[in-house]
């Protein structure tokens, strides 16, 4: 079973299912509202997809060195993820938010515009999901989220 020996591919297992869990506590502390469905979403805070490569590169940088290729590969991976978690897929998740809006004022508009409210009614729309990509201090959190588990997970797993 080496691979459950494999310090990196577990320390950003393990950032992965952290970050996933928090975004709950975090999002009841905030909103005062328990939602599970967060645990197996995209977005919100911290960003599980920046504690994965963050918590990847400070164990190759532990393992390998700052100057090994697979620290390199790491970061050139990390920054072009959490690029993209700030960027394109924060900016898909905005859009999402204003064609549900529109949708839903259509829809309204049609129901009153025809009177067509009757119960038997019924209308299929898509909700597009909104909670696409990060703000950049979820990302950072996300960042530092894999850090310190990646110091964490290299110091039990006897890394360094």
């Amino acid at each position: 079973m080496a691979i459950f020996e494999n310090v990196p591919l577990v320390a950003s297992i393990i950032a992965i299912l952290f970050a996933q869990f928090v975004k709950v506590p975090i999002r009841l502390m905030v909103s005062r509202k328990i939602e599970w469905g967060l645990m197996f979403s995209t977005g919100g805070m911290p960003s599980s997809h920046s504690a994965a490569v963050t918590a990847l590169m400070t164990t190759l940088a532990i393992e390998h060195g700052f100057g090994s290729p697979y620290f390199a590969v790491a970061v050139v991976f990390g920054i072009i993820v959490m690029f993209d978690a700030t960027g394109v897929r924060r900016q898909a998740g905005e859009q999402a938010v204003v064609l549900n809006k529109l949708v839903s004022d259509f829809q309204d508009f049609v129901e009153h515009a025809k009177g067509l409210t009757a119960p038997e009614q019924e209308v299929k729309q898509k909700h597009l999901k909104e909670l696409l990509g990060h703000k950049p201090m979820e990302v950072f959190f996300g960042a530092v989220t894999g850090i310190s588990i990646g110091l964490i997970i290299s110091w039990i797993m006897g890394a360094f």
